[in-house]
């Protein structure tokens, strides 16, 4: 596989008017354009056509997180607002104990106004149920490039899922250059959304609809969902004039057992909907490797580094042999669903092991999205975009999509 640690970021730039980004998604999901490149050719049609296009017997796989209203608000008795982001869970770190927590919880977040906030902790009093319930947060030490942040309240009977309901905001993404919407509570969550831990939408899917869902049974072709908590980093922007140079984020991971056997099944080929989703099967590979090389004794040492996909390891395994080595795996240490994670960079010069087509947005200028899927379709993605440019394509999250079939 060919390190792409020295490709030139700029190489990955193009006019993007802010006409272009769309601001609101279209008032029915599945009425958004969809562009299709199939092996070199470009065309377009409508979204809820999506399933016309699928080979039947194929295997579709969905990314349900929840994006969750990450966003916290604090005012100082100066008058002073503190904005606290949550990142990721810190105490417990278990994203599922986290939201059903009580009394106290700790997170890693990113704060706004920082040198307004000194010493001491901010207070907030909420309202839940008709109850009054006072949220305390203490800021602790740094953490990298956020801060760990203790939040207390006065309320054993409340969880802290009640707690970001009653006084977070959904955070969309910043591009949009807008206040959030109540709309976006709606519109900035997939049909499908289930498990809580996102601040950004796995958005390829805020195409579908139930209608289309059902298109795709009536086809015949599989649906399984994983989850991948999607982080502040997926708008983090490539900053070195090298991709070498740019850290990727961890996200957190959870595959089912039956998952990686619904894989297995489909000889480990995969429709992807979305990067998010991408970036989970792949990963998926490199921790069958682990165990195949007996690095892994642990959920947490499966974890997929940034650049472990081109150390030049993986040999001529076979991505059924992977998956069926991380399978039995899970069957000797007796776990049904695995938990790890990935920081995958995948870009021009990766070798994709399991997806097959894939289902995604048109993404920013320069950033390792964009990498992604020049990595998927080999190179051609300036077709894709000049198309998408000239025939009215809106861009971004809540933008129109693509089928991609290389």
């Amino acid at each position: 596989m060919t390190n792409p640690r020295h490709i030139h970021i700029s190489d990955y730039n193009y006019p993007l008017p802010d006409e272009r980004i769309a601001k609101f998604p279209m008032a029915h999901r599945d009425h958004s354009k969809l562009l299709i490149y199939r092996k070199g050719e470009v065309g377009e049609d409508m979204f809820y056509n999506l399933p016309n296009y699928l080979p039947e017997g194929a295997l579709m796989v969905f990314n349900n997180t929840k994006v969750i209203q990450a966003r916290m608000h604090f005012r100082k008795e100066t008058g002073a607002l503190i904005e606290v982001f949550l990142l990721e869970p810190a105490e417990p770190s278990d994203y599922e104990l986290m939201f059903q927590t009580t009394g106290y919880c700790a997170w890693y977040c990113l704060v706004g106004n920082l040198k307004k906030w000194k010493e001491g902790p901010l207070t907030r009093e909420i309202d839940i149920k008709g109850v009054k319930v006072i949220v305390t947060a203490t800021r602790g030490p740094i953490h990298g490039t956020s801060h760990r942040i203790d939040f207390e309240w006065d309320s054993k009977e409340v969880s802290f899922a009640e707690i970001i309901d009653a006084m977070g905001e959904l955070p969309i993404p910043p591009y949009l250059n807008r206040e959030t919407q109540e709309s976006d509570k709606t519109t900035y969550q997939t049909v499908y959304s289930k498990i809580k831990g996102s601040v950004a939408a796995p958005t390829a899917g805020l195409h579908f609809t139930p209608e289309v869902l059902q298109s795709i049974d009536a086809h015949g072709i599989d649906r399984e969902e994983l989850t991948l908590h999607v982080g502040a980093g997926t708008f983090k922007p490539v900053k070195s004039e090298e991709i070498e140079g740019h850290e990727m984020h961890t996200e957190y991971i959870s595959v089912r057992r039956e998952t990686i056997q619904k894989l297995i099944d489909h000889d480990a080929s995969a429709i992807a909907v979305g990067t998010t989703s991408v970036r989970t099967l792949e990963s998926l590979y490199y921790m069958g490797l682990k165990v195949l090389r007996n690095l892994a004794s642990t959920e947490e040492q499966l974890h997929v580094s940034q650049w472990e996909p081109y150390d030049g390891q993986e040999s001529e395994v076979g991505s059924q042999d992977a998956l069926q080595a991380l399978a039995d795996w899970m069957d000797v240490h007796g776990l049904q669903v695995l938990h790890s994670s990935t920081q995958i960079i995948i870009a021009p010069g990766y070798d994709y092991k399991i997806v097959k087509l894939l289902v995604t947005n048109f993404h920013q200028p320069q950033s390792t999205l964009l990498l992604l899927v020049s990595a998927f379709v080999k190179g051609d993605w300036r077709k894709i975009y000049d198309y998408a440019l000239s025939h009215d394509f809106r861009f971004l999250s809540y933008g129109d999509s693509s089928l991609l079939i290389p």
